[in-house]
């Protein structure tokens, strides 16, 4: 929802309320208590909609990130995957090929133990 939506219906419905407040204290006969009773109560639901409203929504972008997230996760996992394969069928057929332009060198990983590096030999 944009902001002014939400200061348009937000604001609705306290006018709602302040008309049913007025109308509580204009009319002092039946009228009025049935016109205040029906203004504040429909503001009241009025305001409880839109704050569901609200949370349905944070909910929906919050869904969306994390699908985002999730796909872009199973994209680089597939890549990795492609340069694992290709990197076996290269161990395999006994060649070492240099990476290309858009590949970057992997650097093998190197364990720490007591805060010291270990050496490869």
């Amino acid at each position: 929802m944009r902001r002014s939506s939400r200061i348009l219906g937000f604001g609705g419905s306290g006018v709602l309320v302040i008309a049913g407040i007025v109308c509580a204290v204009a009319f002092s006969s039946t009228l009025g208590t049935v016109l205040a009773f029906i203004l504040i109560s429909a503001g009241l639901v009025l305001a409880t909609s839109l704050a569901f409203l609200e949370v349905g929504l944070s909910e929906d972008h919050e869904r969306e990130r994390e699908d985002g997230a999730r796909q872009e996760a199973e994209r680089k996992r597939e890549a990795d995957r492609q340069w694992a394969s290709e990197r076996e069928r290269e161990r395999q057929a006994g060649g070492e090929r240099e990476p290309t332009a858009g590949e970057t060198r992997r650097r093998p990983h190197i364990p720490r133990l007591r805060g010291e590096r270990r050496h490869l030999k």
